[in-house]
């Protein structure tokens, strides 16, 4: 791929039509590297290095294509201000090699989040505890955003990721919902643990009204000393996970 084409990766539209997206980092280069493995997918990724990684790169398995770049190059498909000198052009994955649901798995449902770091942080802290499924409604910041992609710190490989799965479509797939919700039973009863899948909404609106009602979805809520109204996002649906994973 011309180096052109790889700087405009950095916008979604570019994404969507070249099918690649970038992974920059020592770090994240590495969790791609285990994740292939894992897969055991032969998959050729272009890997542009600078030259001071060059001899780090020979120690990487698996099919990675590496092209040397000077700074100046870098600096130009970079999305940091401090290139960190490796960056990958890995293919988007395609929803046809998605695993099917698990028993065991839960879903956790995201409508219209936008904030990159956000989305990161749900990424990472959904493969901390495993058995969890993300599907990502229209209109979200997407996952493969740099931002997004360095904030998973690679969680973004090992998490089963669903995009553009619309609300109204959810009751042909699940029978029970539960959302989070200031009058809601305590996520710490036994009830929180039944549900198929658990929404979570826009970091300003939430869930929308309409939907809760058709879907009959039930509500939980995070104890608190009262003090403020609202938590983060990430923060809610971390502490979720947790619940869920006891």
């Amino acid at each position: 791929m011309k180096l052109d084409d790889v700087k405009k990766l950095q916008q979604k539209k570019y994404r969507t039509q070249l099918g690649y997206y970038l992974v920059e980092g020592e770090h994240l280069i590495l969790e791609l590297q285990k994740s292939l493995k894992h897969q055991g997918s032969s998959q050729r990724i272009d890997l542009y290095v600078s030259d001071n990684y060059l001899e780090w790169t020979k120690n990487l398995t698996g099919n990675f294509n590496v092209i040397g770049l000077n700074s100046k190059q870098m600096a130009s498909i970079s999305d940091t201000k401090t290139p960190q000198g490796l960056i990958a052009c890995v293919p988007l994955p395609q929803a046809a090699t998605l695993p099917p649901l698990q028993p065991k798995e839960r879903c956790i449902y995201l409508h219209e989040v936008q904030d990159p770091g956000n989305l990161g942080t749900i990424l990472r802290t959904l493969a901390w505890f495993g058995n969890f499924r993300l599907l990502v409604s229209p209109n979200s910041v997407d996952p493969f955003n740099p931002k997004v992609v360095r904030a998973s710190m690679g969680a973004i490989f090992h998490l089963p990721l669903e995009l553009d799965v619309k609300l109204e479509d959810l009751d042909k797939r699940f029978d029970q919902f539960a959302y989070l919700d200031l009058q809601g039973a305590p996520v710490n009863s036994p009830e929180f643990s039944d549900y198929q899948c658990y929404l979570f909404g826009n970091e300003a609106r939430g869930v929308p009204n309409q939907a809760l009602k058709a879907f009959r979805a039930n509500a939980f809520t995070i104890a608190g000393c009262g003090a403020i109204d609202s938590l983060n996002l990430a923060s809610t649906v971390g502490m979720c996970a947790y619940q869920l994973s006891l």
